[in-house]
Parts: C-alpha cells; sequence; structure tokens
C-alpha cells in the first residue's frame, strides 16, 4: 500500500500516465459490495486509475499486489461516529493532493456517500466527475432538505451518472428529473474471489466434498440460496416448498449460506415441517469457500420481496450472476433488480413470490426436469460471462455497444 504520506514517492512504470482518480470509502479487501464492484471497475484499466479509498483490515498487504496506485486515509477504531465527517474531510483534502501529484482529468466517486467533498472538488479542480449510485446510498443522500438539494445540484453537475442496477436508475428517475446521462452497469463476476481453479474436474470435487459434508446423496436435488438471513430474502418460502417437493417425490434438499436474525425463525419451521434434516445452515461462509456450494447444487434459488422500510433500497444482487457463472438455473422474484440478471426461461425462471403455486410450479419443473437445467445453467453461464466497459463512459458515441462478450 502506498500511503498519502509517501507523495513524493516514484509512481510505477505501468501506471505513469493515470488520469482518473476513483475515490470510494467502501473498496477490498473489505466492504465486499460496493468493494468489490469498484474493484472490478479499477482492474478494467489499471494503467488509467489511481484510488483513494479508507484503509481497513488487510490493506497493506493488498495494495501492495495491485497494478494500480492506492491510497488510504485512516479510519480510527474508536469513536466511529466520527467517521462518515473524517471520510468527508480526507477525502477532499488527499483528493487535492493527489491532483498536483497526477494532474489527473477524472473522478469517479465509488458511492453518493460523503458526495458534498466531490461537489467541492468538482468547483476547486478543473475536472470533470462520475458519481455511481447503488440504492441505500440515494436514500442516505436524501435525509434531508439541505442534503438533498445539494445531492441533485451535485449530479447535474456530474458528466454521468452510473447506476448499478436498471431498479437503481428507475429510483433516481422517480426522485429527480435530471437531463444529466445515466448509465445502467451491472456488477459483474470476479472468478479470482472464489480462489478457484476454473477446472471441470476440481468442480465435481467441490460439489461431491460439500454433499458429503452435508450427507447429501449425489442422486439428491440441491436447492441453495446465499445471502444474509433476514426477512425480505424470504427464505421461509423455500423451506415451506419442500414438503410439497418429497410429496411429488423429489428426492431434494435446501442449503443456506448466511448469517441473520432470522436463522432462529426458519429453524423452527424447518422443524414444523419436519424437514430438519433437509435443511442446512451452512452460516456464514467466505468466498474462497463458496465455490464449493455453487458446485454442491442443482438450483439457486432466492425468492426477495421488495423492501418497503424507508431505509433500504435493493439494489442488484451479485449472487444471481455467481449461480449463473457457474451453470446453475434460478429461481428468483420478478421485481426490482432481479430482473437485470435473471432473463426469464433464458438463464432461469421468474416468479411472482407471493403466489405460492407459482412458485411450488417453478420448483417442480426444474427438479424433474434435469435437462432444463442444464439448459438454463449453459446460458446463464454465457450471460454470467458478460461484462460492461467503464471505460466506454468517456465515448459517449460508443456507449450503444457498450455491452460485451
Amino acid at each position: 500500500m502506498e500511503h498519502i504520506s509517501q507523495l513524493a514517492a516514484q509512481v510505477r512504470d505501468e501506471t505513469a500516465l493515470p488520469d482518473i482518480l476513483v475515490i470510494s470509502r467502501s473498496f477490498l479487501p473489505q466492504e465486499p459490495v460496493i468493494g468489490e464492484y469498484i474493484y472490478n471497475r479499477c482492474l478494467q484499466d489499471p494503467e488509467r486509475v489511481i484510488v483513494l479509498a479508507a484503509s481497513c483490515s488487510g490493506d497493506k498487504v493488498f495494495d501492495q499486489a495491485q497494478k494500480f496506485p492506492i491510497y488510504r486515509w485512516p479510519v480510527p477504531k474508536f469513536w466511529s461516529f466520527l467517521n462518515p465527517l473524517l471520510n468527508l474531510i480526507c477525502s477532499f483534502v488527499l483528493a487535492i493532493k493527489l491532483y498536483f501529484r497526477y494532474h489527473y482529468r477524472y473522478i469517479e466517486w465509488g458511492h453518493c456517500y460523503e458526495f458534498p467533498s466531490l461537489l467541492l472538488l468538482s468547483y476547486f479542480l478543473p475536472i470533470r466527475f462520475f458519481i455511481y449510485l447503488h440504492g441505500n446510498d440515494i436514500r442516505c443522500a436524501l435525509r434531508n432538505a439541505v442534503w438533498r438539494s445539494l445531492f441533485k445540484l451535485t449530479l447535474k453537475r456530474a458528466e454521468g451518472i452510473v447506476c448499478n442496477s436498471s431498479y437503481t436508475q428507475d429510483y433516481l428517475r422517480a426522485t429527480f428529473r435530471l437531463s444529466t446521462p445515466t448509465h445502467v452497469i451491472n456488477p459483474m463476476v470476479r472468478p479470482e474471489k472464489f480462489s478457484l481453479v476454473a477446472s471441470q474436474g476440481n468442480l465435481i470435487d467441490l460439489r461431491a466434498g460439500v454433499r458429503q459434508q452435508y450427507n447429501i446423496p449425489e442422486t439428491a436435488v440441491v436447492i441453495l440460496s446465499v445471502g444474509q438471513l433476514v426477512k425480505h430474502k424470504s427464505f421461509n418460502r423455500v423451506i415451506d416448498n419442500l414438503p410439497l417437493l418429497l410429496t411429488v417425490g423429489v428426492d431434494v434438499h435446501y442449503i443456506l449460506c448466511g448469517q441473520g436474525p432470522c436463522e432462529a425463525e426458519l429453524r423452527s419451521l424447518a422443524q414444523r415441517l419436519r424437514v430438519e434434516q433437509r435443511v442446512h445452515f451452512a452460516g456464514y461462509v467466505p468466498d474462497r469457500e463458496l465455490a464449493g456450494y455453487y458446485a454442491a447444487c442443482d438450483i439457486f434459488a432466492m425468492l426477495n420481496l421488495l423492501e418497503t422500510k424507508a431505509n433500504n433500497v435493493e439494489g442488484f444482487g451479485i449472487v444471481y450472476l455467481e449461480a449463473s457463472y457457474f451453470g446453475k438455473p434460478v429461481i428468483a422474484s420478478r421485481l426490482g433488480s432481479v430482473i437485470d440478471a435473471i432473463h426469464h426461461e433464458e438463464n432461469g425462471i421468474l416468479v411472482n413470490p407471493n403466489s405460492g403455486y407459482e412458485v411450488f410450479q417453478a420448483f417442480n419443473r426444474l427438479c424433474k426436469d434435469q435437462q432444463l437445467r442444464e439448459q438454463l445453467g449453459h446460458k446463464g453461464r454465457e450471460l454470467a460471462k458478460r461484462k460492461t466497459l467503464h471505460r466506454l463512459l468517456y465515448k459517449p458515441e460508443s456507449y450503444p455497444n457498450i455491452l460485451l462478450n
């Protein structure tokens, strides 16, 4: 890691002419959602970007392995209530210092948290900027009338707005009327995060290992969900369908990867339905082990409901793409950002999560039709390998062709 105190150090040869400063309080090796999204963006143009981010545990080793320079501002372990103010001040001051070193021309702001810093930088520096929006960060920017006005001014001054899903874009458009160009760039799968040697033989071994761990026979159909165990993710709806599937002759098991406040409730439901031997709670599973769970399953299922709380906007569920990358068909809700990742009858089946009949028919159909599972999984893998090049944001005339294989 190259700290801000080392501004006099030599720039690496391969990053001698970077012209984009990427600023994000969330960056790897922690903050796996926004941090992963921003990191993948940087990997596309390592020769053009400089990163300015908040410090986190393990950042020194991580930063030294990157092909682009990374600067960090310190985040105290205590007095965490001061972190938003510290993030705002440090990002502003250090961005100015880095300008005099690199003379970058653009800023890409990784989220709209602490956006006043970006607004000030747009007046202090001769730069243009793009701002990324993910969902919940927009809610934070609307907390009072003054903050909302400043946020709208920031969006108006932007060269472009990048939303991580069409749902986030729709929410933004419903909240503000803006003439600023707005683009949707979905997250993408980075296989390296699974520490996976992508060979068919390795996946077969991983599949067998996880199934043996939970005493699941190879002939059984395994349904997998990955996510925080919270109410609006509706894991209970999957459990509700297990007795029905067993009744129609499907040897089925369900694995949940994740932790959360609903775990006790879900365990109780499985016991009441007498399927506790077929519902396996894996707890938190790190990325390097998650590949085995994707390999072990036959169907990936997430029946999210739209979160109606004022402090939550569902962004983009990367787990849908990850499951598709491993060739697994997906059963998901026909709402929100899901439609960006799952195309009905192409790489999965979209259902109304409130229709018990529709949900059961989707499970019954996929559990009994291996050929259909393989067909949807194959197409899903193709779609999951597609990526959007962020650099084409700087070439508006190329934007219609921004989605590449």
